[in-house]
């Protein structure tokens, strides 16, 4: 495959999109960085079943007393009125409540500890091989009675085409604060879906992080191409108690449903990058999002 160049960062842009029509490329890049037999809390069984399927699910990765821990917190958090009125915090459109909390993990000590616990940080660096910096972090909550969903989308494509990360050496965790039914709202994953980038179609507006993070448009994936990857690939529904967390794979096509239950759905989100992908220029956009999206301070995680 012969790559384009981006006009703004000279870069190789391997995985175009936001152009004239949708673009589908095959992956240029591995899904596990690092080595089968490296030290760390991933068996080389889960590491073959990440890159087969893009994901890894895991029943307990904290404890009960944790998660009280980080609940708490998270109350503590979305109730704040000095949140409320910060630029970090997304609101949800239909309640008016706070849906979302960027960059937690330097708001909070408490989530800060998380992301250096080793069972958090020591997966991803198994995964992405290297040193990793934290690209974004949050807290979401879906409180039950209507919260809504996230469409259908890549992580990737709009980390490439609006924060500029250059490679696919970037992975997410999301651990459950509260338990996920099959019926609140929980992560819907296209299992094996991270081995195809889809480019989308339509040019990035400026400032689209205002509107995407409460409903995305830019970056939307059409119906034809969702149909065909869940006809080749299937949809995986993640379940499970408070505790346990779900690993995906940057480009994997995932997604969540509204939650109109009474049982709230909230979770604690981090994403991690290779000290070795650090962002450059945005690939498909006018300008950068701000740095509480997508950080641009690349300190390792010790």
């Amino acid at each position: 495959m012969t790559a384009t160049y981006d006009t703004t960062t000279g870069m190789p842009d391997l995985y175009p999109s936001r152009g004239a029509a949708e673009v589908l490329t095959p992956r240029q890049d591995p899904v596990v960085w690092g080595a089968p037999d490296a030290p760390g809390p991933v068996a080389p069984a889960e590491l073959l079943s990440f890159e087969r399927d893009g994901f890894l699910a895991i029943d307990e990765l904290i404890s009960d007393d944790e998660v009280a821990v980080y609940r708490n917190e998270l109350n503590r958090l979305v109730h704040d009125p000095d949140m409320r009125a910060d630029e970090r915090s997304i609101v949800e459109p239909q309640s008016k409540e706070i849906r979302t909390v960027f960059e937690v993990h330097r708001i909070s000590e408490v989530f800060a500890r998380l992301v250096r616990d080793e069972r958090v940080v020591g997966r991803a660096r198994q995964i992405l091989g290297s040193d990793v910096y934290v690209h974004q972090s949050r807290i979401n909550v879906k409180p039950g009675f209507g919260a809504s969903g996230f469409y259908w989308h890549s992580d990737f494509e709009t980390w490439h085409a609006e924060d500029g990360l250059p490679r696919m050496r970037t992975v997410s965790v999301s651990i459950a604060l509260t338990e996920n039914y099959d019926t609140n709202g929980g992560l819907m994953i296209m299992p094996g879906s991270h081995k195809t980038f889809l480019g989308c179609s339509g040019e990035t507006p400026k400032d689209n992080y205002k509107k995407s993070l409460q409903m995305q448009d830019a970056g939307t994936p059409s119906d034809e191409a969702l149909s065909h990857m869940a006809s080749q690939h299937g949809i995986k529904l993640f379940t499970g108690k408070a505790g346990s967390a779900t690993w995906f794979d940057c480009n994997a096509m995932h997604g969540s449903g509204d939650n109109i239950t009474p049982f709230p759905r909230s979770n604690v989100f981090i994403v991690f990058n290779s000290v070795e992908n650090t962002a450059v220029e945005p690939f498909a956009a006018p300008v950068r999002r701000p740095e509480f999206i997508g950080a641009r301070e690349f300190t390792p995680v010790r």
